[in-house]
């Protein structure tokens, strides 16, 4: 974590309250929602949860993936940072507050250390939904298969880590065998039965919940940074219509009195 994260994690406050104690692993209880119905429950319009979202993104995220389309200042004024905080300990070296987020990590690395460049976030929520984010940070596994050792249930051959399990812990999936039937013959697949966790995280199972929902919720916001104001104006503009078209039809009423 660099040092600009840890200051953000400070001056925007609601840390996380971290679990340190070691818990031996145990087999799991069924899941009461299935992993591929798992919604993230976000809320665009609480701050409070965007500038915890904001604090995760800078310290886990931008490392590795830049927001070329939000701007800090943009940012500061919707989360209510003030300017001379953010130009003081938010940004980065040689960086000014009319500036888009760029990632660290150069291009070229990130074709050599995962295979393809670490996609740019802005429009993630919008592209891939806010619920598939949610999952796919929730579902990675250990796969010693692949080059990263690890896996993802919403997104197989993910090139990205489990860059999370030290607040999550590192967990093995467990798969049961089941028979389908294709083309008329039955054939075995495998199919997801639940989490094991082999390594315990610093975080509880609710806590880390939680860090998901904000950082989605943050994911969710620059995807659109306007939608909280347009969906409140979007409610006059219905009611404008409204009262338009009942004006609109006594106009006509009026005009078409003589004929009728």
């Amino acid at each position: 974590m660099n040092s600009s994260a840890l200051v953000a994690a400070a001056l925007l406050g609601a840390a996380c309250s971290l679990s340190v104690a070691a818990q031996e692993p145990a087999a799991p209880a069924a899941e009461a929602v299935p992993w591929d119905k798992m919604e993230a429950g976000n809320e665009v319009s609480n701050v409070a949860s965007l500038q915890r979202g904001f604090r995760n993104f800078m310290s886990y995220c931008v490392g590795c993936h830049s927001m070329k389309y939000v701007r800090y200042s943009r940012v500061a004024a919707d989360l209510k940072i003030p300017t001379e905080m953010l130009k003081a300990d938010l940004l980065p070296d040689g960086a000014a507050p009319a500036d888009y987020i760029h990632a660290s990590l150069q291009p070229q690395d990130g074709v050599a250390w995962f295979g393809k460049v670490p996609p740019d976030l802005s429009l993630i929520a919008r592209s891939l939904g806010v619920d598939k984010s949610y999952r796919f940070l929730k579902t990675f596994y250990v796969d010693p298969s692949r080059p990263t050792r690890t896996n993802n249930l919403q997104l197989d051959a993910a090139a990205m880590p489990a860059v999370l399990s030290d607040l999550e812990g590192v967990k093995e999936a467990v798969f049961r065998e089941i028979k389908v039937t294709v083309d008329g013959r039955s054939v075995t697949e495998k199919k997801f039965d639940h989490f094991v966790t082999v390594v315990p995280g610093r975080m509880s199972g609710p806590e880390f919940d939680s860090f998901l929902r904000d950082t989605v919720n943050f994911l969710d916001y620059a995807g659109e940074p306007a939608q909280v104001d347009r969906r409140s104006i979007g409610v006059w503009v219905v009611l404008f219509l409204l009262v338009f078209t009942w004006l609109a039809w006594l106009l006509k009423k009026e005009y078409w009195k003589d004929v009728h």
